[in-house]
């Protein structure tokens, strides 16, 4: 498993740094821009950008954590986590079409789609790693980036331009966290 928090490591900050890979260039003005032509050329791919770094970062967070818990793992967890990490590893890709599109609902669901998998992915491994015991503190925020972003693409099918709003919630998922413990912990 230290093996692959390096490897992990790796993927993350890459991922990450690629995310800024799609934004508009310096050649892209024919001229000095302006405010209006900096806020037409940065808007949409910065939206984007912010939205998929703190979403890889709180998962990088949350996959350090989980391998802190389960210091061990099977063939299995082995590669469910690679499948995790593959996932992260396709984000500048949806990432770039988001800030390309963002206003478009399919490419929106797609997106939406991707950060529910992602999540799925990440409570899958974290109700593996905790096992029987099942620690409420520990699941909580773990599940509920699943459930915002179940919802999140659900209103980016109606409504596209909504749903960054709704996946930004995603992002309290400590929070979640913090109220299960008090809620349902020891």
């Amino acid at each position: 498993m230290r093996r692959l928090e390096m490897l992990s490591n790796t993927i993350f900050g890459v991922a990450m740094t690629l995310l800024a890979y799609d934004l508009p260039k310096a050649s892209t003005f024919a001229r000095a821009p302006d405010w209006i032509d900096l806020v037409r050329a940065y808007a949409q791919p910065l939206i984007a950008l912010m939205i998929s770094f703190i979403v890889a970062g709180l998962f990088w967070f949350s996959h350090h954590r989980r391998l802190a818990v389960a210091p061990e793992g099977s063939r299995g967890v082995v590669f469910l986590n690679l499948i995790f990490l593959l996932s992260i590893v396709i984000l500048p890709v949806t990432n770039g079409l988001y800030g390309a599109y963002r206003l478009d609902s399919v490419v929106a669901i797609i997106y939406g789609i991707h950060l529910t998998v992602i999540a799925a992915l990440n409570a899958l491994l974290w109700l593996l790693a905790v096992g029987r015991r099942g620690d409420p503190e520990l699941l909580a925020p773990a599940i509920f980036p699943v459930l915002v972003f179940v919802v999140g693409t659900v209103v980016a099918w109606v409504a596209a331009p909504a749903a960054q709003f709704i996946w930004c919630l995603a992002f309290g998922a400590p929070l979640a966290g913090w109220w299960a413990a008090r809620r349902w912990g020891n």
